[in-house]
């Protein structure tokens, strides 16, 4: 698919990878809807793209709020073409802990969030692509989530976040086979270690570490590497239903 004059929405877009990503679909010539919960950030960044980005606040475990955000998207630039979701959590809390079990709401959290929250968008987001013109190879819209390399490599401590990415994975193909009727494509990107506000609390000997377990090249990756990824799947066809590690070959430890 042409990225020049499409619509995307991109929900965790006004930081870390969401943030790359909307910044390259506006460079490339989309329309992009912002959404997130952080307001302040959101709007910075729209005002910093001018007329390529609107910004819309949303919770992705809203459901008011993601129907929400795919009508605008699909009324202020003419239709839904690009969905990118990189809007989550995570929480580091092991099963039998030294202050006792893991905190139930705490996993429900992440589980609304991370896997919830993204199969709204796409449901929303499919149910306005599939009213959109196809192009030339019968496309009507691009779907991109984000899980996550604990998806398989969980590490202790991460059965939450884990379980979260693991069910993005799983469903990617299923959604894939189902929406490809109405020439929509699906691919989910499974991260490695990145530069996101996520992993901004950690102590830099945290980060040094992690940085020196990713064979080549051994450092973090960058939310604009992320964006490039995205560019290629939206521009590749024959890209669709698979998952696609960007992880510098990094296999997680168990910690």
């Amino acid at each position: 698919m042409n990225i020049q004059g499409k619509s995307a929405l991109v929900t965790g877009g006004a930081s870390g990878l969401g943030a790359a990503t909307v910044r390259m679909l506006a460079a490339k010539g989309a329309k992009v809807m912002i959404a997130d919960i952080n307001e302040q950030a959101g709007n910075a960044l729209a005002q910093e793209l001018g007329a390529a980005a609107a910004f819309v606040k949303m919770d992705v475990t809203k459901e008011k709020d993601v129907q929400n955000a795919v009508k605008e998207a699909t009324a202020r630039h003419g239709g839904l073409h690009i969905l990118v979701t990189t809007a989550g959590i995570g929480v580091a809390e092991k099963v039998l802990g030294k202050n006792g079990l893991h905190d139930l709401e705490k996993f429900i959290r992440v589980i609304q969030v991370n896997l919830i929250g993204t199969f709204d968008a796409i449901r929303r987001s499919a149910e306005a692509m599939a009213a959109n013109q196809p192009d030339e190879d019968g496309g009507r819209g691009v779907i991109v989530s984000t899980a996550s390399i604990a998806a398989f490599e969980g590490q202790i401590g991460q059965a939450a976040y884990s379980a979260s990415k693991g069910g993005v994975v799983a469903m990617t193909l299923p959604i894939a086979r189902e929406l490809a009727r109405n020439g929509i494509r699906m691919v989910t990107i499974a991260p490695g270690v990145f530069q996101t506000p996520l992993l901004g609390t950690l102590p830099e000997a945290a980060l040094q570490s992690l940085s020196q377990q990713t064979p080549f090249p051994p450092r973090l990756g960058k939310p604009s590497e992320y964006a490039a990824l995205v560019q290629h799947i939206i521009e590749n066809n024959m890209l669709n239903g698979e998952t696609i590690r960007i992880d510098g070959a990094m296999r997680m430890a168990a910690k």
